[in-house]
């Protein structure tokens, strides 16, 4: 059960979805949710089907007292490593919450730097913080939906298949078809990929 930190009245919750794939930005979601308007069946988004996770997306944005979506994309991912770049886009996606919290908690071990407000790292939040549950709802909605975008741009990728992580479908294409604009270059099997294509010529 997780301790609530005390005397605050505001308490948003975000969360990350999008460190391992090898392809797009790392998409965040800060959610501050409304005591008074509860939200049923909150959990960690992996372990929601996706059309749970759609409905509960829907009743989130409709419920929460405020929600907000934050990225850092692929070159940024590049220039400053996938653990920064994340942390980067969590304080993003908190700056942009129309009403700004009193204390944050952040998913994972590391709290985000500049974000000038109260906050604690809590561990598997995703499964224990209903507002981090919330956060990475709408975090892991927004980024499938944007891969099923790019899906539509290069359907020769399957993205809408395997979201842009480095599954065994999607490392055939990348070594077949070669790497796209949005594909992080500081990844290893998108680095292999271009090194390749390079003393190739």
């Amino acid at each position: 059960m997780f301790e609530y930190p005390q005397g605050y009245e505001l308490i948003a919750g975000v969360d990350e979805v999008g460190r391992g794939p090898l392809v797009g930005a790392v998409v965040t979601a800060a959610v501050i949710l409304d005591p008074h308007n509860p939200i049923e069946g909150l959990a960690d988004s992996k372990k929601l089907s996706e059309k749970k996770r759609l409905a509960l997306a829907e009743e989130i944005k409709e419920k929460a007292l405020a929600w907000a979506l934050g990225r850092a994309e692929a070159n940024e991912i590049d220039e400053i490593n996938i653990l920064q770049a994340s942390l980067l886009a969590m304080a993003r996606a908190v700056k942009s919450l129309k009403i700004q919290p009193h204390f944050v908690l952040v998913d994972g071990n590391k709290i985000p730097k500049d974000l000038d407000i109260p906050a604690q790292a809590v561990v598997k939040g995703d499964s224990l913080v209903a507002e981090i549950s919330a956060a990475s709802i709408l975090a892991k909605v927004a980024r499938d939906q944007e891969m099923e975008e790019l899906d539509k741009q290069y359907p020769e990728y399957a993205f809408a298949q395997h979201k842009g992580y480095p599954t065994k479908l999607h490392l055939e294409k990348l070594a077949e078809l070669g790497a796209l604009p949005q594909h992080r270059r500081s990844f290893t099997p998108v680095k292999k990929v271009l090194e390749t294509k390079f003393t190739d010529k």
